[in-house]
């Protein structure tokens, strides 16, 4: 199979590049997929494609841009030109700009794929009947949140002519087939993108103790709280802690975490690492005691919770939405806090670095509900996925040609 993927890729620094680095580093291990097209957007640095395990062959084609309404032209013109046998979308809702235009012209893109017959399945990470449009950075006009919700139906529709529509959740296949009435969305987790062949050292050397938060900040993650509740833990035990904040804004609020550093410089052992390139991620959890998600709402699975999972970590997550579900649903624990209460997110962390025991525990059930699906798994399922796609369109030639014949 000849398999084109759609999707952002490092060094890019749109959303759901690191996510398609994994999927590429395991589909291109499988003896099924002869060469891999990423159809990717266009950055000033090479594409990071130079992968320690052998595999089939990778071809780059930078073919979009964020917020160009070209894209829609472009990446057809590029799946003409390397004629895939089947094409992947890895795809959330802003995926192609943050210009309401630019981005619902490139959601168009798998209903392309449909009439001209290739078998496609489009990830779709979050949707929009789960999203809270005020929190997520689109707006908090009333009015304007009921267009966007139309508009965002509408769209869902379009996405829908997929051949398969994934989702992550199995929340969201119940929401998508019951208001949408279709038969075309399947569950595939979201995986765990690096697990080692050896357990973690559930352990904690490392002084200070870094906090870690980790993502692209500013919309309904803030990293303020956490800052100020880290400083009440100091103050009421004594550790040395060092809060670690590890990503980049989001696209919706340029700008924020420059102002968050210049409000908060007199917080000592308070760090922003930037964007964190892909061969530095491993580092920066393994070094972590606890990870914490300052949330205020959730747009989807997370790939930060899989993450931390996959080294053995601890984590204080908002009981709410999303993640609330995750913890259900594949086995993942942690410490609560509610939302919006900074007193009760420094009380989750204070017993986290304070009870050794307990956090063993919620990191080492951490790792397990990681181990549980690995990507080489998830890929797995994605080929099973076009394999039966590749059927139900053999038979419907089938069925026809018979048609023919008996007339």
């Amino acid at each position: 199979m000849k398999l084109a993927i759609v999707t952002a890729y490092p060094p890019s620094k749109v959303t759901l590049n690191e996510y398609a680095y994994h999927l590429v580093k395991h589909f291109r291990q499988k003896k099924s997929v002869t060469e891999i097209v990423l159809l990717t957007d266009k950055t000033e640095g090479k594409k990071d494609i130079t992968f320690i395990e052998e595999g089939c062959k990778i071809t780059v084609k930078e073919c979009w841009e964020f917020n160009s309404y070209l894209n829609i032209i472009n990446i057809t013109k590029a799946i003409n030109n390397t004629q895939p046998d089947a094409v992947l979308f890895n795809l959330q809702f802003m995926k192609f700009g943050d210009k309401k235009i630019a981005a619902a012209l490139g959601l168009l893109l798998p209903l392309v794929c449909k009439l001209k017959r290739i078998p496609n399945i489009v990830l779709l990470h979050n949707i929009l009947e789960e999203v809270d449009l005020g929190s997520a950075g689109f707006t908090s006009n009333k009015l304007l949140q009921k267009i966007y919700g139309f508009i965002g139906t509408t769209l869902t529709k379009l996405i829908l002519k997929a051949d398969t529509v994934v989702v992550t959740m199995q929340k969201y296949v119940d929401i998508l087939e019951k208001k949408y009435n279709v038969k075309n969305v399947s569950l595939i987790p979201h995986g765990t993108f690096e697990i080692s062949k050896e357990k973690p050292d559930f352990s904690i050397t490392n002084r200070p103790l870094q906090i870690m938060t980790f993502g692209k900040f500013g919309t309904y993650k803030k990293v303020e709280p956490l800052i100020e509740a880290v400083e009440k833990v100091r103050k009421t035990t004594g550790l040395d802690l060092e809060v670690v904040i590890a990503g980049t804004d989001n696209p919706n609020v340029p700008g924020y975490l420059a102002r968050v550093q210049e409000d908060y410089k007199h917080v000592p052992q308070l760090r922003f690492t930037g964007y964190v390139e892909e061969q530095d991620v491993s580092k920066l959890f393994k070094e972590s005691a606890v990870v914490v998600f300052p949330y205020t709402s959730t747009t989807g699975s997370s790939g930060v919770l899989h993450q931390a999972g996959s080294y053995g970590k601890a984590v204080v997550m908002p009981d709410l939405g999303d993640l609330a579900l995750l913890v259900k649903d594949e086995g993942y624990e942690g410490e609560f806090f509610e939302p919006n209460n900074i007193e009760s997110l420094a009380f989750a962390i204070e017993i986290l670095v304070t009870n050794n025991t307990h956090r063993l525990s919620i990191a080492k059930a951490n790792y397990k509900a990681a181990t549980a699906y690995p990507m080489e798994k998830i890929t797995n399922m994605y080929l099973t996925k076009f394999n039966q796609i590749s059927c139900k369109s053999v038979s419907k030639k089938t069925i026809v040609l018979e048609s023919v014949t008996n007339d």
